[in-house]
């Protein structure tokens, strides 16, 4: 087994930069983040939770890529560590899809997961 270093980040890859900040700014928000959360449920388990934020929490981890700060409660880091987020045009499978190498599986929705 590989050793993995202590601390993964959470990136964004840059086309999925370039659309979070389109929305930002189309919306006029002051948050200029995203907040990765790990809720339970969803056809494998456990599923993203992926929001606008601006402010850090207690605890959080955080990251910056493309000029887009990444919040992350120390919880869901565990499960989503190493992982990036990224979007696609294309039409039957478009939108932002999470890369996430802990995931043991993921559903066809692309929003659920194990670990």
């Amino acid at each position: 087994m590989e050793n993995q270093p202590l601390e993964q980040p959470i990136t964004i890859s840059e086309k999925a930069a370039i659309r979070l900040k389109n929305i930002m700014e189309s919306e006029e928000s002051s948050k200029k983040g995203v907040r990765v959360a790990i809720d339970t449920g969803g056809c494998s388990g456990m599923s993203y939770n992926i929001t606008f934020d601006g402010e850090k929490k207690e605890f959080d981890k955080v990251y910056e890529s493309h000029g887009i700060k990444i919040f992350c409660d120390v919880k869901s880091w565990i499960y989503v560590r190493g992982c990036e987020i990224d979007f696609s045009n294309d039409l039957l499978n478009g939108g932002f899809k999470v890369n996430n190498p802990n995931a043991n599986r993921t559903c066809g929705c692309g929003i659920s997961f194990s670990a």
